[in-house]
C-alpha cells in the first residue's frame, strides 16, 4: 500500500521510438501534464510538453538528440520539475505501463516484479514490435524510481475474460498451446473504459447492459461485452486480425500467405509488412486518414470510395456477428479518432440495421462534442453512442486502487 497522501499517477506509454505520457491526481481525476517524446534515438528527437496547472504557462517544446528511453525519461522528468510536478515528489504515488501483451497469465494490472518482466519477456514473440519497447520504458522507470511501485496494464486484459469457444482457434490443439496461439485480443483498456461509460450514460450499472463498442482508429477493434464482461474481440493473437485499418488488412483467408510465398516468391517479413503496413485503407486507395478519403468521395474518387465501402461492409458483419453473440444488445457505442470524429463513418455502419432497432439521427450524429452522447432517436430500441476514450485515465485508476488495496 503506498502512502494515502500521495495522490498523483505517471502514465507512461513506451513505444519502439516515442514515450507518450500524462501526469494525474486521481483526488479528482485531473491531469497536471501531457506529453510526447518522439524520434527517440535521432537526430531530430522532439519533446512537448503542456503542463495544465499554475500559471498555465502554455505548451513548450524542445528539438535535438534524445540518444534512448533513459535519456527521453530524464528529459520528461526535468520538464516535470519545472512545473513543480517532479518525479521526486512524495505526491506521487506510482507509475503506470500500457504493456500490450499480457497472455493469460495477467487479467488484471499487476506490480511488476523481476518474475512479472520475464513473463512480459517471453511474451516477446507474440507482440514483437510492442512488448521490447514496454519493457525499456518499465526499466527505465525503474532506475529512475527504484523505491516506487511501477504497475503494469495489460492490453490483452480485458480480454482473458473470452470463453474458450470465442479464444481458441480451430487448430491443433496441442501445436496451439505449445506456440501460445490463441486469440488475445487489443485496445482492451479502452474497451473497458468505453463500455463502462456507456453504461453510466444510459443510467444503468455494467452488469445490467450488453455493448457493442468499437474502437476505430488507424488500429480498429470490435468487442462483445455482455454485463461488463468481454465476450469476443475482433483481434486475435496479433493486431493484424479483425476489421479493416488503417494499413493493416484484417480479416483474410490464410491461405493468401501461402500464395504469396509460392507464386509472388515473398518471404515472411515482406508478407509481414504487407500485411501490417501496407494494407487496409491505405492499401485500398492510397490514404490512411479517413478525413482525406471522404475529401476524395466528395470530389468523385471511385478507389477512395471502394476503400470506404470496403471498411463499412467489414463493419457491419462485425456489428451483426456481436449483435448474434450477446443475443440482446443495449448500446453500440462508436470511439477513438474515428469513431468520435467521423460522422459519416457512424452513419454508414447503422445504416440498413433499422430492423436490429439500431437507427441513427442525423442531426445528433452532425454535433461536434467533447462529451459522451446519444446519437440515436429516443425511439429507438438499441442505444447508439459516441463516447471518447480515455486509455491513460483508464491506466491511471487501474493504477491507483491497485496500490491502494
Amino acid at each position: 500500500m503506498t502512502d494515502t497522501a500521495a495522490t498523483r499517477i505517471l502514465v507512461l506509454n513506451s513505444g519502439s521510438s516515442s514515450v507518450k505520457y500524462q501526469l494525474l491526481d486521481m483526488g479528482d481525476s485531473s491531469r497536471l501534464a501531457v506529453g510526447l517524446v518522439e524520434r527517440i534515438g535521432e537526430e531530430t528527437s522532439r519533446l512537448v510538453h503542456s503542463p495544465l496547472v499554475g500559471d498555465g504557462s502554455g505548451k513548450r517544446e524542445r528539438t535535438g538528440p534524445i540518444a534512448d528511453h533513459e535519456a527521453a525519461l530524464k528529459a520528461v522528468a526535468e520538464e516535470l520539475a519545472r512545473d513543480g510536478l517532479g518525479l521526486d515528489s512524495p505526491e506521487l504515488a506510482a507509475i503506470g505501463h500500457r504493456v500490450v501483451h499480457g497472455g493469460l497469465k495477467f487479467s488484471a494490472p499487476t506490480v511488476i516484479t523481476d518474475e512479472v518482466m520475464a513473463e512480459i519477456e517471453r511474451l516477446v514473440p507474440v507482440a514483437p514490435l510492442h512488448n521490447p519497447a514496454n519493457i525499456t520504458g518499465i526499466r527505465t522507470a525503474q532506475a529512475l524510481r527504484p523505491d516506487l511501485p511501477q504497475v503494469a496494464v495489460f492490453d490483452t486484459a480485458f480480454h482473458t475474460t473470452m470463453p474458450e469457444s470465442a479464444a481458441r482457434y480451430a487448430i491443433d490443439v496441442e501445436t496451439a498451446d505449445a506456440h501460445r496461439i490463441r486469440r488475445y485480443g487489443f485496445h482492451g483498456t479502452s474497451h473497458a473504459f468505453v463500455s463502462r461509460e456507456t453504461a453510466k450514460l444510459l443510467g444503468k450499472d455494467p452488469s445490467e447492459v450488453n455493448v457493442i463498442v468499437l474502437h476505430l482508429g488507424n488500429g480498429a477493434s470490435a468487442s462483445a461485452v455482455r454485463g461488463g464482461v468481454c465476450v469476443d474481440t475482433s483481434m486475435g493473437l496479433t493486431p493484424l486480425e479483425g476489421l479493416v485499418m488503417g494499413t493493416r488488412s484484417g480479416d483474410i483467408d490464410p491461405a493468401v500467405v501461402f500464395h504469396l510465398k509460392r507464386v509472388a516468391g515473398m518471404s515472411t517479413d515482406e508478407i509481414d509488412v504487407l500485411l501490417n503496413k501496407k494494407s487496409g485503407l491505405v492499401g485500398l486507395c492510397g490514404d490512411n486518414d479517413m478525413r482525406e478519403i471522404r475529401r476524395r468521395i466528395d470530389e468523385g474518387d471511385q478507389r477512395a470510395l471502394l476503400a470506404f465501402e470496403i471498411y463499412i461492409h467489414r463493419l457491419k458483419k462485425y456489428i451483426g456477428s456481436y449483435y448474434a453473440v450477446l443475443g440482446r444488445v443495449d448500446a453500440v457505442v462508436f470511439t477513438a479518432g474515428v469513431g468520435e470524429n467521423a460522422a459519416p463513418v457512424r452513419a454508414a455502419a447503422i445504416a440498413g440495421l433499422e430492423e436490429l432497432g439500431l437507427v441513427v439521427d442525423a442531426d445528433l450524429n452532425a454535433v461536434r462534442a467533447d462529451a459522451a452522447r446519444l446519437i440515436s432517436p429516443e425511439y429507438a430500441r438499441v442505444a447508439v453512442a459516441v463516447v471518447p476514450t480515455d486509455e491513460e485515465l483508464e491506466i491511471a485508476r487501474q493504477t491507483y486502487a491497485l496500490v491502494n488495496a
